[in-house]
């Protein structure tokens, strides 16, 4: 299964429509981790998984989401409620309450990936307003019987070169 992520898209629509449009057909789940600063019911979210980031004012938007998929449990969250600025800890007790395989979360526009005890955590950084890398970032995930693939790709869809990494599951 092929999972893309994005986050902290803050208001520009058209990125995230250019990068669904353009990978439509070639992942099987699309996700948000919040700060669209979209509408709730924008038609956009008809394709893509979405939760409510701390810039999201929408009240119609969920504040985590778990998908489920054949070889998955992906926890979606935007961070800001985990304290991701500081520590991961929360985050990892939400992910192990929640049994996830996967847990998924923004907020720091910050890219980074790491498997702890058995769960992949992925940011995809930020696809408009970066900060750390001077990449505008969203992440693909491959997940496979033996492995979990992470690539990051930029704004115009290309892989980000030294930032691929691959993770054996237990």
């Amino acid at each position: 299964m092929k999972y893309l992520v994005m986050s902290d898209s803050h208001g520009d629509r058209d990125i995230v429509q250019k990068i669904y449009d353009q990978f439509k057909g070639q992942v099987d789940v699309f996700l948000h981790c919040g700060d669209s600063e979209l509408p709730a019911e924008d038609l956009l979210w008809e394709s893509i998984v979405v939760i409510q980031g701390n810039c999201d004012y929408d009240t119609g938007y969920k504040k985590e989401q778990l998908v489920r998929t054949k070889n998955d449990r992906i926890y979606l969250t935007h961070g800001h409620l985990y304290q991701v600025n500081f520590t991961m800890t929360p985050l990892e007790l939400r992910a192990k309450e929640e049994k996830a395989t996967i847990a998924l979360f923004g907020h720091t526009h910050k890219l980074g990936c790491e498997y702890i005890d058995g769960t992949l955590y992925v940011n995809p950084g930020s696809i408009s307003q970066p900060r750390g890398l001077p990449y505008k970032s969203f992440a693909i995930i491959d997940s496979n019987d033996d492995t979990f693939d992470v690539s990051y790709y930029d704004r115009s869809a290309q892989k980000i070169p030294d930032l691929t990494f691959s993770f054996k599951k237990k």
